[in-house]
């Protein structure tokens, strides 16, 4: 099962899922575990989203393959491991659960449909028009995470309370996209990404910018959240602190220390999950 784990890229596709199982709590707080049907329906959703972001990984594979053999030799369809007719089944098979999972409940939660169909579209117009694209491809990349804890509201019936959450996401997610291809840049001979035309600097900056417009609304999102003092209030500022702390150190150095400072912001976004799941018991 390794090659299959890894071409899924198994830590994104369990983050996805916890992503919506976050954004379930933040709309409905901690009532959707006491509620049987709810709970089976964010469980499901959950399941959902891990499937659909396992097969836009996949797919992502299948279109890199030529990069992929500077970028990352170990990947799976690189050594071989996973053939390509695999590889596209395995895709196909995993939009399918994605849609048959929550298909039965769309009649209860119709704003599912949608935001599923949102991000399967959006996927498939990523690979084949966006990715080459620079910016807007990471623009779309970001836009599909927010997708995440916005399937979470809608699993919860309930999308206002975390769209807050969703923008911040999107902000992080652009600036680790654009680190990340700026960390490839030297390999992408196929791509036009915005590293390869407008360069490190302007990268940088984009990266900086989407960072700091992030934190501020982390910190502003705050008396919106919590309009009374609460423990879940000063848990969250602690969490969303260090988040924050560990965004500012992704950018820091750029555009040196790539690699780190992509892995940096992938630790950070993990973290800010965690302030996440405070501000659900507000």
């Amino acid at each position: 099962m390794g090659p299959y784990l890894r071409i899924v890229r198994i830590g994104n596709v369990a983050v996805s899922g916890v992503g919506t199982v976050v954004g379930a709590l933040v709309a409905g707080g901690s009532s959707i575990v006491t509620t049987e049907s709810t709970a089976l329906l964010v469980l499901l959703a959950a399941l959902s989203t891990s499937c659909v972001t396992a097969a836009g990984n996949v797919l992502n594979d299948l279109g890199d393959q030529s990069s992929d053999r500077r970028n990352h030799p170990d990947r799976a369809l690189v050594t071989g491991a996973i053939t390509p007719r695999a590889a596209q089944a395995l895709t196909v098979g995993l939009f399918v659960a994605g849609v048959v999972l929550v298909a039965p409940w769309l009649i209860y939660r119709p704003a599912l449909g949608p935001i599923l169909l949102a991000a399967i579209l959006a996927l498939l117009a990523y690979e084949w028009w966006f990715k080459a694209e620079g910016l807007p491809g990471n623009l779309l990349v970001a836009g599909l995470t927010a997708g995440v804890f916005l399937y979470g509201g809608a699993a919860a019936g309930n999308l206002l309370p975390v769209l807050p959450f969703a923008i911040m996401a999107t902000l992080a997610t652009l600036s680790r996209e654009v680190i990340k291809d700026m960390e490839d840049a030297g390999g992408d001979l196929d791509r036009q990404t915005f590293p390869k035309t407008r360069g490190m600097g302007a990268s940088s900056l984009v990266a900086r910018i989407a960072v700091g417009a992030a934190i501020g609304l982390s910190l502003l999102a705050v008396p919106l959240l919590f309009p009374v003092v609460s423990i879940a209030e000063i848990i969250y500022i602690a969490i969303v602190l260090a988040a924050d702390g560990l965004f500012v150190m992704s950018v820091l150095h750029l555009p040196e220390r790539l690699h780190e400072e992509q892995t940096l912001s992938k630790v950070a976004m993990t973290v800010a999950l965690a302030a996440f799941v405070a501000a659900a018991f507000r």
